[in-house]
């Protein structure tokens, strides 16, 4: 199991540094989603559950999709 979180504090630092170094706003967001995921992983392995599911409902998923509505409404906006 300790494997299995250094695996998973690896692939934070690189979603990490992904999203801030990203060119596209996309891939930022995306990047941004998976560490979001990622965490939540980590808090099941901690034994933290309910914190899990808030991270994985509001991190992952109302957080992404604001940012997706938000990114797609600036880029209908340009072209008007």
């Amino acid at each position: 199991m300790s494997a299995l979180i250094w695996l998973a504090g690896g692939i934070m630092i690189v979603a990490a540094v992904f999203a801030v170094e990203a060119k596209k706003i996309l891939d930022a967001v995306i990047a941004m989603s998976a560490l979001s995921l990622v965490s939540v992983f980590l808090f099941i392995a901690m034994r933290a559950p309910d914190v899990a599911i808030t991270e994985a409902s509001v991190g992952a998923g109302l957080v992404t999709a604001v940012l997706l509505v938000t990114l797609f409404r600036m880029k209908g906006g340009d072209d008007k």
